[in-house]
């Protein structure tokens, strides 16, 4: 009986370790842009972020060239939140070391509050800032979780 008990408890660990971490995927595509982007956050306290990727598009015939189609990682996600069924992330690209380039600022607000899904819904917050001419648009986004 012991053994049994033991293993049982040996089981029930190794399970929770398999769902340590969650990941978010988001992604919207409209007249203005397309974008993917994929997060992933450790269920522990804190919720560390474990990795973050993405691709952009910005449909826009006045965005520059170097910011049309760009690919984002861990590095360029300046702020990130995971709790309680909210999904938040701020990413910037920025053009290179150029003081006259433009960056490109993605916000994505998603979920609700005290709402665990695994498919939900939200809206996105893009500007295009620095030397260049300004652009900005706004839309709805689709995020799932795993």
């Amino acid at each position: 009986m012991y053994r049994t008990i033991l293993a049982f408890t040996l089981l029930c660990g190794a399970t929770n370790a398999a769902h340590a971490a969650t990941r978010f995927f988001c992604s919207a595509d409209d007249k203005n842009v397309r974008f993917t982007v994929e997060s992933g956050f450790e269920a522990e306290g804190g919720h560390k972020l474990n990795h973050f990727r993405g691709a952009l598009v910005v449909k826009s015939g006045d965005a520059p060239q170097a910011l049309q189609k760009i690919a984002v990682t861990s590095e360029n996600l300046t702020h990130h939140w995971s709790h309680d069924g909210e999904l938040r992330l701020e990413v910037f690209y920025e053009d290179g070391d150029d003081p006259k380039a433009q960056g490109v600022s993605l916000i994505v607000t998603a979920g609700q509050r005290g709402k665990s899904m695994t498919t939900f819904s939200g809206a996105y917050e893009l500007a295009l800032e620095g030397d260049g001419k300004p652009l900005s648009a706004t839309g709805k986004v689709s995020c799932g979780s795993k």
